[in-house]
């Protein structure tokens, strides 16, 4: 409580923060203080090892705001009984503080850290003793616990720059700029390095951006043609998308694209029962009716941001519900990946190996101030296992008498040959000739198609899986604001980012891509890798990527790899998903018994309760018309749910088999639910909006550019 005397101030309470590397040793003002060690400086230890906060009767909260991320202003109450005076060296002038959480006393002036050196400020007690502060906050913006002994200060979540940036904070506790990044939000050092980190950022993620259509074009019954058709119109919207985001979105440095968070309903529709029994071109017919649940989805997305309903969903949603969440995602597509992979074991096998050794054991090397192989390891993989096929395939290892790899396995006679068609099939890399008849020029339009279809049981099962991505792209905002900006977005501005990409999704039914258009979630692992965040290089890379969607060869030659190096290079991005998610917990207290509960129950049943679904009345002999590694998603034609409404049925059905569903259901009511303090379960912070307008860094980061910004300034949930 305040005292209205300045040279009289109360002691602190019982739980004063653990000291620092620069505090006086323990033994010379314990005695002063009545210190006794704890594990936070702002809670108390309970007896399950948890960091709870004390009741607030007791004592007053801490006065920094993690919602608003501001100082807030003291209460107004009695003054407390004074500690007797000790006399402040006359480094500038003390006013009347209050002694709240953390040590840190209101009012108090303190010197401005650098930003690069952030050396520790100098406060004190009651009893002119200094009080310790943390050296560095986590990467949320909040204070972690004081550790109970001094240590050498060392860069926080540092031991590798290439996994973690290391984080300075300012005099708000944001986290402030890394200084070590090549180049930041609004950095624009030229064309030349701004062209040749652009290209070297999409190229790290290219894997994200063309094996959705790879996937879901054979499952839809199109041949290599049509494959390569949706992947030119793939990139094709993801440079669009990308453009509209960076501009009128976030403004962040985030490629759109296909995410694999709609990779599970497409299939699922896909596999639908109406759609086993087509003749003719099942493909343009399945696609339309993506494109239709895909629309009514997006437009949900749209309203759901513009509408600031987003911003009443931030609340309930933290790190402990995005990490299982998006870990579901890749963790759910186990029985797709390896399985293809085993058609052709030593192309498959050795495409992963040599990801795993480019991305790990040779991430260290650099060439010319580049670590390639850590940035290019999936194409560098990929081209090496290709050209090790080709040079396989023309010696002839893969040609058997009397057999031709374009007669169908049914006709066959040869009972030599149909014991190596798969092989053939698989191995070989001159069985697709998408590659020669792709045009040189081709331009995607909107409903090239055909015109969508629209089924409300779809469309309800996609307007759900929007909110999934909006999940998980309110992860990528805050982690890569972290990396690239001066703070994180306000609520505003992320609610306009998950409006605009609704709209973005609408656009991508529209020319029919398969799936919606939402951030990548590998954005955030390409940027701290690349050390590029500036808006202007992704930008220009957008363009290129405009361009080159417009030439048809280029479509051809994405389609025809091998679905076996498909396979492989899916195996490795999944896992890549399911380790990014859980890195969203560093965000929390990660050794938290609440926390690790949470997150293991979410997981086990993501893959415990879909399963249950999936093999509900599929008896061990039946005879499927889908492949093994499509029977996850047939789930609608035998699931439990068997009411007398036959679209209730589809809806609960699809919905409870899929992974990310239940993992975000199980994470969002616990995590809401259990208690627990704001620290421990790493509560987001977002800037507040009349703050960051006060800020030109802030404003420039983050306001919209050709002073659209009026437009929304009457909404403040859309606005800066």
């Amino acid at each position: 409580m305040a005292n209205s005397d300045p040279t009289k101030r109360p002691r602190p309470g019982p739980w004063p923060p653990a000291p620092d590397s620069t505090a006086m040793p323990p033994p010379s003002w314990a005695k002063k203080t009545g210190f006794r060690p704890k594990f936070s400086g702002e809670t108390n230890a309970s007896d399950s090892g948890q960091i709870v906060v004390p009741p607030k009767p007791k004592e007053p909260d801490s006065n920094v705001d993690l919602e608003l991320g501001r100082v807030r202003p003291p209460p107004a109450a009695p003054a407390a009984p004074a500690a007797p005076a000790v006399p402040v060296p006359p480094v500038a002038p003390v006013a009347p503080v209050a002694p709240v959480a953390n040590g840190v006393l209101e009012g108090e002036k303190v010197p401005v850290p650098s930003e690069k050196t952030q050396t520790v400020k100098k406060r004190r007690n009651s009893d002119g003793t200094p009080v310790p502060k943390s050296s560095a906050p986590g990467p949320n913006g909040q204070a972690p616990a004081a550790p109970a002994e001094p240590q050498p200060r060392r860069p926080a979540r540092s031991e590798e720059a290439v996994d973690v940036l290391p984080q300075a904070v300012d005099d708000d506790g944001f986290v402030a700029r890394h200084s070590h990044m090549k180049y930041e939000l609004r950095d624009t050092p030229g064309l030349v390095p701004i062209g040749l980190y652009g290209f070297q950022h999409y190229v790290s993620i290219l894997g994200s951006l063309i094996l959705i259509p790879l996937v879901i074009v054979p499952a839809m019954g199109g041949d290599h043609e049509d494959t390569a058709m949706v992947v030119s119109t793939v990139l094709f919207v993801s440079g669009v998308t990308t453009l509209l985001h960076t501009s009128f979105g976030t403004r962040l440095p985030l490629i759109q694209g296909p995410s694999f968070v709609y990779l599970a309903p497409a299939l699922a529709i896909i596999n639908s029962p109406e759609f086993q029994g087509l003749n003719g071109n099942n493909f343009k017919h399945i696609m339309k009716e993506l494109q239709g649940a895909v629309i009514i989805a997006s437009a949900f997305q749209t309203i759901l941001g513009y509408s600031g309903l987003m911003s009443v969903l931030l609340r309930l949603i933290n790190p402990v519900v995005v990490s299982p969440t998006i870990a579901a995602v890749g963790l759910s597509f186990y029985s797709y990946g390896f399985p293809q992979v085993g058609t052709c074991l030593e192309i498959g096998a050795v495409q992963i190996l040599l990801v795993i050794i480019f991305s790990l054991y040779l991430r260290k090397i650099s060439v010319m101030g580049h670590r390639v192989f850590l940035i290019y390891a999936v194409p560098l993989g990929l081209a090496i296992t290709w050209a090790t096929a080709f040079l396989l395939t023309e010696a002839g290892v893969y040609n058997y008498k009397g057999c031709d790899v374009n007669v169908p396995a049914s006709n066959m006679i040869s009972e030599h040959c149909r014991k190596h068609v798969s092989r053939m099939k698989h191995c070989r890399v001159d069985t697709s000739h998408a590659l020669k008849s792709s045009p040189w020029f081709r331009f995607p339009y909107p409903l090239q198609w055909g015109t969508p279809v629209f089924h409300w049981k779809m469309a309800i099962v996609m307007c759900v899986v929007s909110v999934i991505s909006s999940v998980d792209s309110v992860g990528s905002y805050h982690a890569s604001s972290l990396l690239v900006a001066s703070r994180p977005p306000t609520p505003g501005v992320l609610s306009r980012g998950i409006g605009l990409e609704g709209i973005s999704s609408v656009l991508a039914g529209l020319w029919g891509t398969g799936t919606g258009s939402t951030t990548l979630t590998e954005n955030v692992h390409t940027i701290a890798v690349t050390k590029m965040g500036s808006r202007r290089a992704v930008e220009l890379g957008a363009c290129v990527l405009i361009a080159l969607s417009l030439v048809g060869k280029v479509g051809g030659f994405i389609a025809s790899i091998p679905e076996v190096m498909v396979a492989a290079l899916l195996c490795f991005m999944w896992a890549m998903l399911a380790a990014l998610g859980l890195s969203n917990l560093r965000y929390s207290e990660a050794g938290s018994s609440r926390n690790i509960i949470i997150v293991g129950l979410s997981l086990f049943f993501s893959l415990s309760i879909p399963a249950y679904f999936q093999q509900y009345g599929i008896s061990p002999n039946s005879n499927l018309s889908v492949p093994s590694y499509f029977q996850p998603y047939i789930v609608a034609s035998h699931g439990p749910f068997r009411s007398k409404y036959g679209g209730v049925n589809y809806v609960m059905n699809t919905l409870l088999s899929f992974h990310m569903v239940i993992a975000f259901l199980v994470a969002v009511i616990l995590d809401n639910t259990v208690p627990g303090s704001r620290q421990e379960r790493g509560v987001y912070v977002w800037s507040e909006p009349e703050a960051a307008r006060r800020e030109p860094a802030v404003a420039k980061d983050y306001e919209l550019p050709f002073r659209v910004g009026r437009v929304f300034r009457w909404v403040k949930w859309v606005g800066l």
